[in-house]
């Protein structure tokens, strides 16, 4: 199985497992200037040589003997539950990609056909009523990690543990994992725990957000996308992500965690 979704420094010094939705985009820039003293030109996602990918059929070797070693810093972020639920959909359902199409080709059609979902269109300004379109996206959602139909889950909403798991039951150990909302204080403890060829000052870092200004925004504060079914079946399927992660399920309103994580009951519950 190895180690899918892991970016790792050429340098070693960090360890990454990527969960979509949660700063990933910054946090490999980040990675890619502490060894190169530059960053990547262009979506930290789209480079092939500089980092360390999984992915990338000359990386699994080096990555899989840094982690079975406990080489380097190994980390992962965080993110409200509520809020990367709301960001999937209005960045990969309701948003138009960099290269100008849809998300996925056919999904969104699918999805207006079967959901009722609509999503408007630069040309109307996405006029559509986010509210509703939301909430059936949601049961879409929920389809798709409850019972795979229409189709796999997308790693964009499916949930955080299944993403961050899969390192530790493959042997892998987190050193640290941090919030997106506490996203500077998180990220410079990692950088101040690791030994990285540059030093970085995570304040001076821009913010890498690939997906802005592709689509609308939002209109509205968190808590109106959810009446009580569609918070139903945000425990149905993110249940384990609030627990873990500490995140305030009685009030989609307040984004920051209630607690610290606890690395040993992460590994605990997700090791099994």
């Amino acid at each position: 199985m190895g180690f899918p979704g892991v970016w790792m420094t050429e340098s070693e010094s960090l360890v990454y497992r990527v969960v979509p939705k949660c700063a990933c985009s910054t946090i490999g820039q980040i990675m890619f200037h502490s060894d190169h003293g530059r960053y990547f030109d262009g979506d930290i996602h789209d480079s092939k040589d500089g980092l360390h990918k999984w992915n990338q059929d000359h990386s699994q070797p080096l990555i899989e003997e840094a982690v079975r070693a406990g080489r380097g810093v190994t980390f992962t972020c965080v993110r409200n539950p509520y809020s990367r639920i709301l960001s999937s959909f209005f960045d990969k359902i309701a948003g138009i990609q960099r290269n100008g199409k849809r998300y996925r080709g056919n999904l969104v059609p699918q999805l207006m056909q079967r959901y009722g979902i609509e999503v408007g269109s630069p040309d109307d300004e996405f006029d559509f009523d986010q509210v509703r379109s939301f909430r059936r996206f949601l049961l879409f959602a929920r389809d798709t990690i409850r019972w795979r139909r229409p189709m796999e889950p997308d790693i964009h909403w499916s949930a955080m543990s299944g993403h961050i798991s899969t390192f530790i039951t493959n042997g892998g150990k987190y050193d640290q994992i941090f919030f997106t909302e506490k996203f500077n204080e998180g990220m410079q403890r990692v950088l101040d725990a690791a030994e990285t060829p540059v030093k970085i000052d995570v304040n001076d870092v821009p913010r890498f957000n690939e997906s802005e200004g592709h689509g609308p925004k939002r209109a509205h504060k968190v808590s109106d996308y959810f009446d009580d079914l569609s918070r139903h079946l945000l425990w149905e399927i993110y249940k384990r992500d609030f627990v873990l992660f500490k995140y305030d399920f009685d009030d989609p309103d307040n984004k920051f965690p209630t607690a610290e994580v606890d690395l040993d009951e992460v590994h605990a519950k997700l090791g099994r």
